[in-house]
């Protein structure tokens, strides 16, 4: 059978990678910084250890503040720590 372009298999892009976070800091212009936390059972005691970790996100309309649940995505490097960008959020639930 010859080899032709249709036989041939391209290779498959991965998808990117998605996290949900809270945002801690919205200081800087069009970005906010996330805080992802991941829980994780210990391999030899079992507990469920928590482990958190903070990502610069795009934020393009500013439109997100501290306390706010955020999806980020992954994406090309847009700075020296954003790599980033956020594709979705709730904002913060008002009490009183």
């Amino acid at each position: 059978m010859p080899v032709t372009a249709e036989t041939k298999t391209q290779p498959v892009q991965g998808r990117r990678k998605e996290v949900v976070g809270e945002v801690l800091a919205n200081r800087m212009q069009k970005t906010i910084v996330v805080q992802v936390t991941r829980k994780k059972s210990h391999p030899f005691y079992g507990r469920v250890v928590a482990r958190n970790k903070k990502f610069y996100a795009h934020d393009e309309k500013n439109e997100f503040s501290v306390g706010d649940l955020v999806w980020i995505e992954e994406r090309r490097p847009l700075s020296k720590l954003k790599r980033w960008e956020v594709i979705q959020g709730e904002k913060k639930k008002k009490v009183g």
